[in-house]
């Protein structure tokens, strides 16, 4: 039976979140409106993660273009006879929409895809699909009768998002086994390295034990915490922050994701841990706390002060914990009192600043946090951990339910995309935090408003 091509017309953000989407659409052919190249034009000149993707669009076309006429249509894949091709079409017609719709970027692209779907007469003509990440436009389009998909390429199952810990029912003797050994063989279950296992006792549940899988070994092993229950007097206070401090700790673990809500305790336990592995074991030689700063552009200009007074309220939450860790007694638990953060950072052991300039750099030898990394795409996330040198160890925390980038959303941002596509290897760990640990209150008012 042969196959039938797609016709795919693609909007401004789809593009600007993933320059090469382009390039993910198989032997369909692709149609940029005219309006679409007239909007990444009014981005590439920001210094934005939109506008360097908006730049490398214009050069992926660029090149294409020296291959033949964009109007007429270029193959993607000259080595491949079923290659589709791309076209840049000139085509609107604001009268094929309702009256009310008014002339903007959107409404053109709308026009577009009507246009090429009543093109096409013969019985097997080949569909016409609006890809979008506008949720409204993606409304619209439905709305008007036109077939509209979200870009998924980069998407992940949120609901079904890797925690990182799985749980089973096992006889008493594998728990009687694992308490006597400190390991018990793992066989016949399905887990990821470094994946946590909590084992209940089968006849009764409320037994149980935990530990974190080696997959070397296809075993259970006890945590490894360098014989601590806290570091920096912040101790953990559910089985959860447990299992992130453990591979917080681990040396051997180069990238660890921890996701959860707010409250749940991962920024402050990454930055707990970073001073333990720098001050206390010097095992790196720095602690680089960032996190992305997506005001910037529009808002920090009106800001006074120089570019560190501007950016300070971006990064304040960052300062909170370094005060909390650094400064006076939490719990009758003594901190280092004669150390600030401000002396780390005179020291060069503690660095804090916007992932603006982390571009370009290499990083050897750091202890590395990004914060609120769901507000990061998949491309900037390959582009932070390609930035990693010999013995960083990179850490991404954030909450894939709060994002500020228009961008992205739960399911197709960076963080969770790091998530599922690095499960399975050896030198990543992952663990999901659920539990609100900041405050009572904090507590009460995450669940019930």
């Amino acid at each position: 039976m042969r196959h039938l091509k797609k016709k795919f017309v693609l909007d401004t953000n789809v593009l600007l979140a993933n320059p090469n989407a382009i390039l993910s659409f198989d032997d369909n052919d692709v149609y940029i409106p005219i309006s679409v190249i007239e909007e990444m034009d009014t981005f590439k000149k920001g210094m934005s993660e939109t506008g360097r993707n908006a730049r490398h669009f214009s050069r992926i076309l660029d090149d294409l273009r020296s291959r033949g006429s964009l109007s007429t249509g270029i193959k993607l894949f000259p080595d491949r006879p079923d290659s589709g091709s791309i076209f840049v079409t000139l085509d609107s017609d604001m009268s094929l929409l309702p009256s009310w719709f008014e002339r903007k970027p959107d409404n053109l692209i709308l026009s577009v895809a009507l246009i090429l779907k009543n093109k096409e007469t013969a019985p097997d003509r080949p569909p016409v699909v609006l890809i979008t990440k506008d949720s409204n436009l993606r409304i619209k389009a439905d709305a008007i009768g036109i077939p509209v998909e979200d870009y998924e390429a980069d998407k992940v199952n949120i609901d079904e998002l890797y925690t990182g810990i799985a749980e089973f029912e096992v006889e008493g003797s594998m728990l009687k086994q694992y308490l006597a050994s400190g390991a018990v063989p793992m066989d016949g279950f399905e887990l990821m390295p470094n994946q946590y296992v909590i084992l209940r006792d089968l006849k009764d549940p409320v037994q149980f034990v935990y530990g974190k899988f080696d997959h070397v070994t296809n075993s259970l092993r006890t945590l490894n915490l360098g014989g601590k229950d806290f570091v920096w007097g912040i101790y953990p206070r559910n089985l959860e922050q447990s299992f992130a401090l453990d591979l917080l700790l681990d040396d051997d673990v180069k990238l660890v994701t921890l996701v959860g809500s707010a409250g749940t305790g991962k920024t402050l336990l990454a930055i707990a841990a970073g001073l333990e592995k720098t001050t206390d074991e010097a095992k790196y030689q720095k602690l680089l706390v960032s996190r992305p700063i997506f005001p910037l552009g529009r808002d920090v200009g009106f800001l006074p002060g120089t570019l560190e007074e501007k950016l300070n309220p971006w990064m304040q939450p960052i300062f909170d914990n370094l005060e909390l860790l650094l400064g006076g007694h939490t719990q009758g638990r003594n901190k280092r009192l004669s150390q600030s953060y401000h002396e780390l950072i005179s020291q060069g052991i503690l660095e804090v600043e916007p992932l603006t300039y982390i571009r370009g750099r290499s990083i050897p030898n750091q202890y590395f946090i990004v914060d609120e990394a769901q507000n990061l795409t998949p491309h900037e996330i390959k582009t932070i951990l390609t930035r990693a040198g010999e013995n960083t160890k990179v850490i991404l925390t954030g909450d894939p339910y709060q994002i500020d980038n228009p961008y992205v959303d739960a399911a197709s941002n960076g963080l969770t995309y790091v998530v599922e596509r690095m499960r399975r290897e050896a030198i990543a760990g992952h663990i999901t935090l659920v539990k609100g640990e900041r405050s009572a209150l904090a507590t009460i008012a995450a669940n019930l408003l």
